[in-house]
């Protein structure tokens, strides 16, 4: 098994297309990089960009919604990516001129650069410079802290991402980490720690409306291309490469659109944000029905299922291991979260001792959510049943002697089903879409089939041997897009669909 020798290694700088994408798309990428630097020139009066920052999107192979929980997660970067190429005007006028490759639809910016502080976010609107400014505030901070003298640099910028937007492989995270690594590069941090930029870029994020848990940012910046990535985030954020065993047959992982959009910044209310607010809750009382005394940690709100799961078992000095611990977690909800149809915000003020005016502040104060019920026993019961998958998952993958082929990817496939099937009934984060695109994959002859990234549209992953790639690209064809889209264009069917084999994290 390889691992990571320091979290803090840095972001490397590369000249070879070779070590960022897969062999088959190099030719692609190199048009598109030349298109790039083409209008780069053609925007700032000829001169080609001084370097360009980039971070990948992502897909989760398993461990849905459990980041913000403080739970290990195994995703992998994918070759789709956010560019941002940075030059320098001849005069510093304190300004960031921001334009964009597809200028019809996100229209060119001039940002005054703060002198100190942040610049500021409206995370009401769906303005696509937010997530610009998210990572260019992170970066100022992280800057400003190594230097008490700082002056922040005009900069000119072009940015280009192939990742799609609201398809749930991270297009928001992938924007704010290389925006944030173009700044601080700008700015003459040329030795970025990667654990540095994926911590700023965890809590930059929040500041556009989205309680990110972690792992998006994670997986952009640290994957190594060919291993899946191990993230965990209790007591501190740590990542090492998994390696996939050489089967016979061969398998790889295929990515399907749903076609239904999942912008988390704009249903966040209703959906991921109220999901956050559940598992604190659920959290909350967890420890205060079990007499626990929990401190904060590094979760959105502050209390994490996790540092439940730690609390309990100090208090006890059982010697378990992190599977049994979880499994007895996963019997301790039905005990103390009896409420199957869901807590009023009365009732669960009433068990915690505090006001309902005061809890909805608290809640409200970082992320407005809208509902009338809570349901924290589903929300509790996915979160541990999931961690339990995902070590599960990983201990498959680190089998000594490896397991045969078959057993592997039969046992791999069959915790990826079982997410999907959590996803849809306890965490209810699926959607149509996706449970069609996941039964027609499986009909096919794929191993495993579920969700990836936030749900309620957006992606799904697909563990599958390598023989049976057409096979289901034509399945999801014939049976599910040229459905929903009886006109649909050659072009939009091949967008559709994503063979990938794990990817390279943020370079320069």
């Amino acid at each position: 098994m390889k691992t990571i020798n320091a979290m803090d290694e840095s972001v490397p700088v590369v000249c070879e297309f070779s070590r960022l994408y897969p062999s088959e798309g190099l030719g692609g990428q190199e048009q598109r990089w030349n298109r790039f630097i083409d209008l780069f020139k053609e925007k700032y009066q000829n001169k080609s960009p001084v370097f360009v920052a980039r971070s990948p999107g992502r897909v989760n192979l398993i461990g849905e919604h459990i980041d913000y929980s403080l739970y290990e997660v195994l995703p992998m970067a994918i070759a789709a990516d956010v560019l941002v190429g940075v030059s320098f005007p001849p005069h510093d006028n304190h300004i960031i001129s921001i334009a964009n490759v597809n200028s019809q639809k996100f229209v060119s910016r001039a940002l005054a650069i703060p002198s100190e502080g942040s610049i500021e976010i409206d995370a009401s609107t769906h303005e696509w410079t937010n997530y610009f400014k998210a990572g260019l505030n992170g970066a100022l901070s992280l800057l400003r802290q190594k230097n008490n003298n700082f002056s922040p640099r005009s900069m000119q910028l072009l940015v280009d991402g192939t990742v799609p937007v609201g398809g749930g492989l991270s297009s928001s995270a992938a924007f704010v980490c290389a925006s944030a690594l173009a700044v601080l590069w700008a700015n003459g941090m040329e030795d970025v720690s990667k654990k540095e930029l994926v911590e700023l870029a965890i809590v930059s994020e929040r500041s556009v409306g989205v309680s990110s848990g972690g792992m998006d940012q994670a997986a952009s910046v640290f994957s190594i291309k060919g291993d899946a990535l191990s993230v965990s985030f209790f007591p501190q954020l740590h990542a090492e490469p998994i390696a996939f065993p050489k089967l016979d047959p061969p398998i790889t992982f295929m990515i399907a659109q749903s076609f239904v959009a999942a912008d988390k910044h704009v249903t966040a209310p209703e959906c991921y944000n109220l999901r956050v607010v559940e598992c604190t809750l659920a959290a909350e009382v967890m420890a205060s029905a079990l007499g626990l005394r929990v401190a904060g940690d590094a979760s959105p709100l502050n209390h994490s299922l996790r540092a439940v799961q730690t609390a309990y078992f100090n208090s006890r000095y059982e010697a378990l291991s992190p599977i049994e611990q979880l499994e007895k977690m996963l019997s301790l909800v039905s005990v103390v979260l009896p409420k199957t149809d869901g807590y009023t915000l009365h009732e669960i003020a009433s068990l915690l001792s505090i006001t309902p005016s005061a809890l909805l502040e608290r809640i409200n104060a970082k992320f407005p959510i809208r509902t009338s019920r809570f349901l924290l026993a589903q929300r509790a019961t996915h979160v541990f049943s999931e961690a339990l998958r995902v070590l599960e998952f990983r201990s498959l993958l680190q089998s000594q002697p490896p397991l045969s082929g078959s057993d592997l990817t039969t046992r791999l496939g069959a915790l990826m089903n079982e997410s999907q099937s959590s996803c849809r009934d306890v965490y209810e984060c699926s959607c149509p879409e996706l449970d069609q695109l996941c039964k027609i994959a499986t009909q096919a002859g794929a191993h495993g089939s579920r969700l990836t990234g936030a749900g309620w549209g957006g992606c799904s992953v697909h563990l599958v041997p390598k023989g049976c790639v057409d096979e289901i690209r034509d399945a999801w064809n014939n049976k599910f897009y040229k459905i929903l889209e009886p006109e649909i264009s050659e072009e939009r069917l091949r967008e559709a669909v994503v063979v990938s084999e794990p990817g390279q994290g943020s370079m320069m």
